[in-house]
Parts: C-alpha cells; sequence; structure tokens
C-alpha cells in the first residue's frame, strides 16, 4: 500500500510540473523575461549608452602609444675624407645604425572645436533618453499582448465551459423526454429534437477545444515557451470596477506620459545639437599636443648614436577647412532635413496619439455598457428557461420551446463572457493610450 501511495505521489507530482499555471501578473513576469522583442531593445539601449560613454571620451585628452622596429639597408656612413698631413684616416661623422627602434607616447587635448565636440555629446546623451524612454514603451507594448493573450485563453476556456453546461442540461432534457416518450407524454419527433441539439452542441465543443488549442499555442508564443507547452491559466479575480475618465484630463496625461511620445522628443533635441554640431565644422580646431620619444638612434641628436635616448615636445596645433567641395555644407543641411524629420514626426505621432486616447476612451465606455447589459441578459435567460422548463415538465410547453431557451442561456452566457474579457482589454489599451505602466 505504502509503494502504491508514493507511487501515485510521484505520478501526481509529475503530472503537475507537466502543467505551468500562472496567474496574470506571473505570465506578464514570465513573459518580459523571455520577450526576444525586449532583448533587441534592450541592446539598442545599450548601444546607445556606449555612444554616449564614446562622444564624451572625444572631450577628454587622448594618450596614444605607438612602438616600430626597421631594418635599414646598409649605407656608407657619413665621413670627413682624409686631409694629409692634418687627417691622416677618415673621421666617423655619422655611424650607420642598421636597426631603429622607436617608442611614442602621445597626449591630445582638443581646446576649441566650434561645439562640434559638446553638440555630439548632448546629441548622444538625447538619442540614449530617446532609446530608454524607447525600452520602456516597448515593454509596454509586450505587456499589453502578453495579457491580451491571456485574456484570449480565458475566454476560450469559458465559452466552452458554458457548452460543457449546456450539454449535460440537453442529455438531462434528453433522458427525460425519453421517460416521457415510454409513458406516452412526449412524441419521437421531440426525442429527435433534442438529439440534434446534443450533437449540435458537441460539434460546437469541437470547435471550442481547438479554439482553446490555438489560444494556447499564441499563448505560449508570446511568453516565448515551446507551442505544445501544457499551459494553463488561474483567474483570482476580475476587476470590473469602472474609472470615469476626463477625457480633455486624459488626453493631457497622455501627452506628458507616452514614452513614444517622449522618445521622438529626446530625437527633435539630438537632431537640434546634429545641426550645431555640422555647423561647427566652419570653424577651426585647436589641440594641445605632447609627445614623448624613446628611440635608437633618436633623431634629434647628431650625431646618431647607437642607443636609446628619450626626448619630449609640447605644442598647439590648429586644423581648419578652408575648401572641401562643399562637404560641411551639405553636412549642414543633411543635418537640418534631419531635425525637420524629427519635427514632424513627433508632431503626426502627437496627432495620432490623440486619436488613439480617444478611441480607446470610447471603446472602453462601449465596452462597460455591453457587460451591464449582458448581465441583464443572462438573469432574463435564466428566468425565461427556467419557466419553460417548468413548462415542459408539465408537458406544456414543447421541445422546441425548451431549445430556444437553453440556446437563450448558453448566448448570453458566451455574451456576458466576451463583454468581460473585452471590458479587461478595453481598459488594458486605454490605460497604455494614455501612458499608463500596467504591468
Amino acid at each position: 500500500m505504502k509503494k502504491v501511495i508514493i507511487l501515485f505521489l510521484f505520478a501526481s507530482t509529475f503530472v503537475f510540473a507537466q502543467q505551468k499555471i500562472l496567474t496574470l501578473q506571473e505570465s506578464l513576469g514570465l513573459g518580459l523575461k523571455n520577450s526576444k522583442e525586449l532583448k533587441i531593445a534592450k541592446a539598442k539601449l545599450i548601444i546607445a549608452e556606449a555612444k554616449k560613454t564614446e562622444s564624451t571620451s572625444y572631450l577628454l585628452p587622448q594618450l596614444k602609444f605607438s612602438a616600430s622596429y626597421m631594418r635599414l639597408s646598409n649605407v656608407p656612413p657619413f665621413t670627413i675624407p682624409v686631409i694629409p698631413p692634418i687627417i691622416t684616416r677618415p673621421i666617423t661623422i655619422s655611424p650607420t645604425i642598421l636597426d631603429n627602434y622607436s617608442l611614442k607616447l602621445s597626449l591630445q587635448q582638443p581646446l576649441f572645436t566650434g561645439l562640434k565636440l559638446w553638440s555630439l555629446k548632448d546629441a548622444s546623451n538625447e538619442n540614449y533618453k530617446a532609446e530608454e524612454s524607447s525600452y520602456k514603451n516597448s515593454v509596454n507594448d509586450a505587456a499589453l499582448n502578453i495579457e491580451t493573450a491571456f485574456w484570449n485563453l480565458y475566454k476560450a476556456k469559458q465559452l466552452k465551459s458554458v457548452l460543457d453546461e449546456n450539454l449535460k442540461q440537453i442529455k438531462k432534457h434528453l433522458e427525460d423526454t425519453k421517460n416521457f416518450l415510454k409513458n406516452g407524454l412526449a412524441t419521437q419527433n421531440d426525442v429527435l429534437k433534442l438529439e440534434v441539439e446534443y450533437s449540435n452542441i458537441e460539434l460546437k465543443i469541437i470547435d471550442a477545444k481547438n479554439n482553446i488549442d490555438l489560444a494556447r499555442l499564441n499563448f505560449n508564443r508570446i511568453l516565448n515557451l515551446p507551442i505544445q507547452e501544457n499551459t494553463d491559466i488561474m483567474i483570482t479575480s476580475m476587476d470590473t470596477t469602472f474609472t470615469k475618465y476626463n477625457i480633455d484630463y486624459i488626453l493631457k496625461e497622455a501627452e506628458n506620459n507616452r514614452n513614444d511620445l517622449r522618445s521622438l522628443q529626446y530625437r527633435v533635441n539630438a537632431s537640434d545639437k546634429g545641426v550645431t554640431a555640422a555647423t561647427g565644422s566652419w570653424y577651426p580646431s585647436i589641440f594641445l599636443v605632447g609627445d614623448y620619444y624613446y628611440s635608437k638612434p633618436n633623431q634629434r641628436y647628431f650625431p646618431a648614436v647607437d642607443e636609446f635616448k628619450n626626448t619630449w615636445d609640447v605644442g598647439i596645433s590648429l586644423q581648419w577647412d578652408i575648401w572641401n567641395w562643399g562637404l560641411t555644407s551639405s553636412q549642414v543641411t543633411e543635418a537640418e532635413q534631419n531635425k525637420i524629420q524629427a519635427q514632424t514626426a513627433f508632431e503626426q505621432l502627437k496627432d495620432a496619439v490623440g486619436v488613439e486616447v480617444y478611441k480607446e476612451y470610447l471603446n472602453y465606455n462601449r465596452t462597460l455598457d455591453k457587460v451591464r447589459v449582458s448581465q441583464q441578459s443572462v438573469e432574463q435567460a435564466k428566468e425565461s428557461y427556467r419557466i419553460i422548463q417548468d413548462k415542459y415538465d408539465q408537458q406544456i410547453a414543447t421541445s422546441t420551446d425548451l431549445i430556444d431557451a437553453e440556446v437563450s442561456v448558453r448566448q448570453a452566457k458566451t455574451n456576458l463572457t466576451n463583454s468581460l474579457v473585452d471590458f479587461q482589454l478595453a481598459k488594458a489599451q486605454l490605460e497604455k493610450a494614455i501612458g499608463k505602466i500596467f504591468y
């Protein structure tokens, strides 16, 4: 008996472990963690951060080290020829040194670049903020997709539950009708009508099972799980609290809170800095430079000696493009047009956000009305069904009346399920349109 119990517990644990049962919050956490789209968005954010550091580094002293070795061809040394009787043999002034070694340490500090480097630094900071806001917007989009897939799976499961309940009722009525037939209280036609309805519901259940599998497949895909994973969901509660929104207020909130709008505004700022950076090429660039040499032979020593000598130099360097065939003008024009594009895109998105918020606001109010009407419809359909069932039990109503009443109940419950899910999704979509973080 102990072995049987242990085996049963092990099997139960194995089956339970094979099935993931997730709440909405757990689904959001898992989906956001596994999202490939967010990994791409995160990579873009890291790249923007690296570019910000890169642009800052150009303002700081640049220290570079170089080393070289050269083997020279043999040439006669530089000598003073023989002048008898004063000089009896040639005097070597500069010997031939075939192996040349050079070590160089260079320092360069920009002093003035026409605000080009500072503008590029500011532009990279704005681009980083833009990518940061874009990443947050991507997270919000992913969360909405996860929540939509979650509620669609819930809807598919609930619709099947309604059909299962309806099938049980039809089965009971079919059994009762067959008993009535034996006692001469019903006709064979009554039995056939219920059997046909029973078969119709079985067909609907087959479709409902398929819809659940498709909804689960999409749910697994959104969560980046294996598509054949046996996942299930658990509803702890369904919030049907209605929040009354002021349209003018939420339009203003959307303008202030939407991360996609904020991202484009940062890109407009970055493009403005880009214009300043391009204009900076009209001006000269001035650098403080310094070099330290450790060479063998060192060219500054004369005559050359075959040993390492160190020297250094410090100075000011000026670079100025006097004529570059319109390169700077083209770069300035390009930067100005990029700014126009960014500003126009921002204004377009701002208009689109206003339309989106108003549309979702209307949809939210409409779905709430649907929930209220559907709830009333369910109560009315149940009461109508109760009356018809009592009459049918007394053989006052026909099987057709009973089937019609059951269909009305089933349709009312289906409408209520659809309305409740639509309300949850409409609320999430409105919150996203406003710019609220809902995960």
